[in-house]
């Protein structure tokens, strides 16, 4: 990978929309070399997706907290990552080292559903010894 394969990563970063020409005439290379470089970053995994960024508020999504996570034991963790993947409030699940087991990026409509989902989707379903919740209050970057 080099410098021009930085450049239009940070391109289709901005805008995965942009096209093969856009990037072209900002590069200065043909759309057919841009093309091949953008084909093989694909088949390397370094692109796994192109995807879009959504507005949470827009969507309705008004409250996003992080919540540290740290089980009981190991014997409940397959139940528990299944339970958390198809949770539609969970944007992330990150397993961690530490004194937390793991981390969960959530949102939700409102705070006033937190204590819903800490309470059934997760404290009732779970022996959790502990957890931390974190809410985000403003978010001055975010990257993927």
């Amino acid at each position: 990978m080099d410098d021009i394969d930085l450049q239009i990563l940070r391109m289709l970063k901005a805008n995965s929309r942009i096209t093969s020409s856009e990037i072209s005439k900002a590069i200065h290379l043909s759309i057919p070399s841009i093309a091949e470089r953008i084909r093989k970053l694909e088949k390397n995994g370094v692109i796994e997706q192109f995807t879009v960024k959504i507005n949470r508020r827009a969507m309705g999504q008004n409250c996003m907290v992080y919540i540290f996570i740290q089980l009981h034991g190991s014997e409940e963790t397959q139940l528990f990552r299944e339970t958390i993947v198809k949770s539609e409030f969970v944007l992330e699940c990150h397993h961690t080292s530490g004194e937390y087991d793991y981390l969960l990026k959530v949102v939700l409509p409102e705070i006033s559903e937190l204590e819903g989902f800490i309470t059934y989707t997760l404290k009732s379903k779970f022996n959790i010894v502990r957890s931390n919740t974190v809410f985000i209050l403003s978010t001055l970057k975010e990257d993927e």
